[in-house]
């Protein structure tokens, strides 16, 4: 079985043959850790990392200014960007509606040059879709990160958009009806062009609580969620939701709707309550922890967790991934030990 059809099979509850896995290693460790030690362990661990070739010189990763620790970006959406690391993406440090008297000359980014955060070539990215599928790869495509409701935050400001939704601002529906529809746009290129897997991600949670009222979550988000859902499973695409965070009042809207794959984050939503609420009901990309034991406890009870989260997660049907990101801050004992984990439990 392919890891294509085996992913596949997992979303679908469809008896794969092992957890699908990803170990994503994020651009600034390649400047906090030893480069030697990140490379000995990719070529240690092939399933994770069945593509990795060790590069003959130092590795400099090749960042855009959004990455750049103190360089200053403005995205398509005119939001200007700061980054404290190169590597990490930084945050937003000027809402260019944070003064609504400047709605009136507000202009929305072309969806045929950019998606938002980025500049987008059309066909670049065809032809990489393309060029997956005939390799016989997992071909994905997806909305940036923040695509709506931090979307809003990064125009408006988090405080003015809270406050903006409590007081049922004239100006808001429509605005986000035209976000939706630049959107829409995105994702409807990448549905002409064919992929297995759209991803739909944004953050909507803190690390207790959601950053928004389920109540305004329902009227001003979820309805662009399900614009965006229902042009995906038109194409027969599986539909992947993603946010950090608490989400536990949020996802019983989040899933709905030929929702496929749910990736949320597993301690700060904790894994009996994710074992109730929605095992069974949608596939789990689970996001493993990044504050707690991976970072500050023991190598056996980085292995703990993982063999905890498997046996309870997991099923014979499928309907559980894993993926975690690698940032700067974890011990080097730690990392080995989830990677270690990681390969060993994740075969069924």
């Amino acid at each position: 079985m392919t890891e294509r059809e085996n992913y596949i099979r997992a979303a679908r509850f469809d008896n794969p043959e092992w957890i699908p896995v990803r170990f994503s290693v994020n651009n600034a460790c390649y400047f906090t850790y030893d480069q030697s030690f990140l490379f000995d362990e990719m070529e240690k661990h092939k399933k994770l990392f069945p593509e990795f070739v060790r590069p003959k010189e130092k590795y400099v990763p090749v960042l855009t200014d959004i990455y750049k620790k103190g360089a200053h970006y403005y995205d398509g959406f005119g939001c200007r960007w700061e980054s404290s690391m190169d590597g990490i993406l930084g945050t937003v440090v000027e809402h260019p509606l944070a003064d609504l008297s400047k709605l009136g000359d507000y202009v929305f980014p072309d969806p045929e040059r950019h998606d938002g955060l980025n500049p987008i070539y059309w066909a670049k990215e065809r032809a990489r879709i393309e060029k997956e599928r005939a390799e016989g790869r997992l071909t994905r495509a997806r909305l940036r990160h923040g695509h709506t409701f931090l979307q809003m935050c990064d125009i408006r400001g988090y405080n003015n958009f809270l406050f903006d939704m409590m007081d049922e601002e004239e100006y808001l529906k429509p605005f986000l009806e035209k976000l939706t529809a630049f959107n829409l746009e995105i994702v409807k290129k990448y549905m002409d062009i064919g992929v297995d897997v759209f991803q739909i991600p944004e953050d909507l949670g803190m690390q207790v609580g959601p950053m928004l009222s389920v109540d305004n979550f329902n009227e001003y988000i979820l309805p662009s969620y399900r614009k965006y859902i229902e042009e995906v499973r038109k194409s027969g695409a599986l539909v992947h939701m993603h946010s950090d965070g608490d989400i536990r009042q949020l996802v019983d809207g989040i899933i709905t709707d030929g929702v496929d794959i749910i990736n949320l984050q597993d301690l700060v939503n904790g894994i009996d309550w994710i074992e109730r609420n929605i095992k069974g009901r949608v596939a789990i990309e689970l996001d493993i922890d990044r504050q707690n034991i991976v970072t500050f406890g023991t190598p056996e009870q980085v292995d703990e967790l993982i063999k905890r989260e498997i046996k309870q997660l997991d099923s014979k049907e499928g309907g559980l991934m894993l993926i975690y990101g690698l940032y700067p801050g974890v011990p080097e004992k730690n990392i080995v030990a989830l990677m270690d984990a990681l390969e060993k439990y994740t075969v069924r």
